[in-house]
């Protein structure tokens, strides 16, 4: 039985399914020197490369997204048991 790769790119897209260090995780989040984006740790794809301004950019409005999304869902059901009034001619 052939043994089959842990890691390597399939169609362009990186993937790494070996067990996964501390140092590993640590050191694959933090890249000075590379891009936004960088190779995950395990898995399959990409992640955001936390050394570069422009992850906490998209991370700042992801977060921002957030909370105005709940914010919005609370105002909704507290609107929801107010009465109605319905006026028919």
């Amino acid at each position: 039985m052939v043994d089959k790769p842990q890691s390597g790119e399939l169609f362009g897209i990186p993937y790494n399914f070996e067990r996964p260090s501390v140092g590993r995780m640590l050191s694959s989040y933090w890249r000075p020197d590379e891009g936004m984006l960088v190779e995950k740790p395990f898995g399959i794809g990409y992640t955001l490369n936390l050394a570069n301004w422009r992850s906490w950019i998209v991370l700042a409005i992801a977060g921002v997204l957030f909370y105005h999304q709940r914010h919005s869902e609370e105002s909704e059901m507290l609107d929801e048991d107010e009465p109605v009034e319905v006026i028919v001619d």
